[in-house]
């Protein structure tokens, strides 16, 4: 947050106060509301276990939390206000090595909630006592957090504007372009108590919800009922003319394929034209008198 939001003329804002400014800037239609408080204090967590119950436009719960913060206390303050509010949240965060980062979408009851296993964190091959030094503070990079940032936007729009496939858990790692993705189910024997509680809760939903059925449409090919001129569609040329137009395809792994062929060029036939003086006036004057 402090490379990615602070300007100069901020000096002296606290994060959230700095961030709304810069946000406000960008885009004065947004509604934002500000609380510069530690939320793993007792007064703190209810006032934000509020706001997320009634803090939508209407009075109504926020249809979506997003974690970025930057310690374990904190993430676990919110998976705690999640869980008992059955709120669903998506967690974020960037290592302490900084060339990776995470995110992750936790519905409680149905998903693994952030105290049902250990944190999760894309390894990245880097001897941690490298970073760590007396008297310096963790690598920070803020191009590490813009791609993490990114990846949790694109997941957000997905969610809510309900396109493409929700990632439940994405990884990243810089050092080795390596994006892992998985998803966890919930412990039975979670710590949570409300972790619990929502588990059974999303059991006896999903035990009332009918099943569905999946069912396989089978393309039917199109009939015409009459033909009365007997016109066809056919191909000017065939499949052997159309692989040869179209060139080789490399071999690439599952999910790439190439925007378009090189065509196979034939080769020449290595006849030239042989030199002359004549000028191109000349020339073109023999063409004329042809």
């Amino acid at each position: 947050m402090n490379r990615l939001f602070f300007q100069p003329h901020q000096a002296g804002l606290s994060k959230v106060e700095a961030a709304e400014h810069t946000l406000r800037e960008i885009n004065p239609d947004v509604q934002f509301e500000v609380h510069n408080y530690n939320i793993t204090t007792i007064d703190n967590f209810q006032h934000f276990m509020d706001r997320i119950s009634k803090g939508g436009l209407k009075g109504e719960p926020v249809d979506l939390v997003l974690s970025c913060v930057d310690n374990f206390e904190a993430r676990m303050a919110i998976n705690t206000a999640c869980n008992e509010l059955g709120q669903i949240w998506m967690e974020s965060g960037v290592s302490e090595n900084a060339v990776s980062g995470h995110i992750q979408l936790i519905k409680p009851g149905e998903t693994a909630c952030f105290a049902c296993a250990p944190p999760l964190v894309v390894a990245a091959n880097i001897d941690e006592k490298t970073l760590k030094r007396e008297g310096v503070c963790a690598a920070s990079l803020p191009t590490t957090m813009g791609v993490v940032a990114g990846i949790l936007v694109q997941n957000v729009l997905k969610y809510l504007l309900h396109f493409g496939t929700v990632s439940y858990y994405l990884g990243y790692n810089a050092m080795q372009d390596f994006f892992p993705t998985m998803s966890m189910k919930p412990n039975p024997s979670c710590d949570d108590k409300y972790c619990r509680q929502q588990q059974d809760a999303y059991k006896l939903r999903s035990a009332s919800e009918p099943k569905a059925e999946v069912v396989v449409e089978e393309e039917s090919p199109v009939v015409h009922d009459d033909n009365e001129w007997g016109i066809e569609l056919v191909s000017e040329v065939s499949e052997e003319e159309l692989k040869e137009a179209s060139g080789p395809v490399p071999e690439l792994p599952e999910g790439i394929t190439v925007a378009y062929t090189i065509p196979i060029t034939k080769p020449t036939s290595g006849a030239t034209v042989e030199e002359t003086e004549q000028s191109l006036e000349d020339l073109m004057a023999q063409m004329k008198n042809m």
